[in-house]
Parts: structure tokens; C-alpha cells; sequence
């Protein structure tokens, strides 16, 4: 698997990943909802961060993490492709960029996602009852937790 740097020629792909996705792992969202983070991440969220992308065997997005600065904005996979370490892969690319001072939030209604940052060695440090958006789905603040060797044996140091 390779990782790249955005290509807008991706721009869709990765927009279809999200959408999959969230349709898959975000079951406490509305259609509405969905609709208007779509448009959010379509039109705005991808080009506003430091977009990552992994590339599949075939050469096609298989995934992508946005960073803001130390902070996991986005991590979205395709869903036919959950548990194949893609998700692993790109938070080792990021925790390389910008070290072990990784954050993320996580909407607590996402039971997977939580744990699978608890699985890669992040931690909770605090809670806010509503989403960067103002809507009132509940974010869990996580860091990564300074540690030697992180569970299931990545490292990025």
C-alpha cells in the first residue's frame, strides 16, 4: 500500500469513501445529517487540511486521514475494506509526520472508531456534548498516550 498527498483528481473517490462509510459506521446520523456533512466534506472539509490518501493495490483510494497540525480531523476507509490495516497504516503515516502528540475526536455514539484509537493507544482526556458543527452529537477528546511500543505492536517513534 502506498501513502500520497492529496490529488484532486481523487477528489470524488474519497468523497464516495466518506459517504460509504459514514452510511456504515455512523448509525445515529439522519439522512439530513448525512447530507449536510456530505456537503460539508465535499465542498470545504478535504481541501481544508492535510489530506493523506492510501492507495490500494490497484491503485485507487482505499482510504485517507485530513491532520490539522497534530490533530486527526478525518479517518475514513472504505468500508470493503475495513480490518485490513489501512486505518493502522495512515495513523502510523501521521504519528511519523507529527510525532506521538496525536489527537482526535471521536463522536461517542461510534463505538468501532473508539475503540479502534483505544486499540492503537489513544486515551480519553475530556468530552463535549456537541460537534465542531454545533450539533448536538457528543465528541470524546482523545490523545495518544506516550508509551515504548503502541498495542498490537506498531510504533511510531
Amino acid at each position: 500500500m502506498k501513502i500520497i498527498s492529496y490529488r484532486i483528481e481523487d477528489h470524488d473517490a474519497l468523497t464516495d469513501i466518506w459517504l460509504r462509510a459514514v452510511r456504515q459506521t455512523h448509525h445515529f446520523l439522519s439522512e439530513e445529517d448525512i447530507a449536510f456533512y456530505h456537503r460539508l466534506v465535499r465542498d470545504e472539509a478535504l481541501q481544508a487540511v492535510e489530506l493523506w490518501t492510501a492507495l490500494g493495490e490497484d491503485g485507487k483510494p482505499a482510504g485517507f486521514i485530513g491532520l490539522d497540525g497534530a490533530k486527526v480531523e478525518m479517518l475514513f476507509v472504505d468500508p470493503e475494506r475495513h480490518g485490513r490495516g489501512i486505518g493502522r497504516r495512515l495513523l502510523d503515516h501521521a504519528a511519523e509526520l507529527k510525532g506521538r502528540g496525536l489527537s482526535v475526536d471521536v463522536n461517542e455514539q461510534n463505538e468501532a472508531a473508539l475503540a479502534f484509537y483505544k486499540r492503537y493507544g489513544f486515551v480519553q482526556t475530556g468530552r463535549s456534548e456537541l460537534d465542531g458543527s454545533g450539533r448536538p452529537f457528543p465528541l470524546l477528546h482523545l490523545a495518544l498516550a506516550p508509551c515504548e511500543k503502541l498495542p498490537g505492536g506498531g510504533s511510531p517513534h
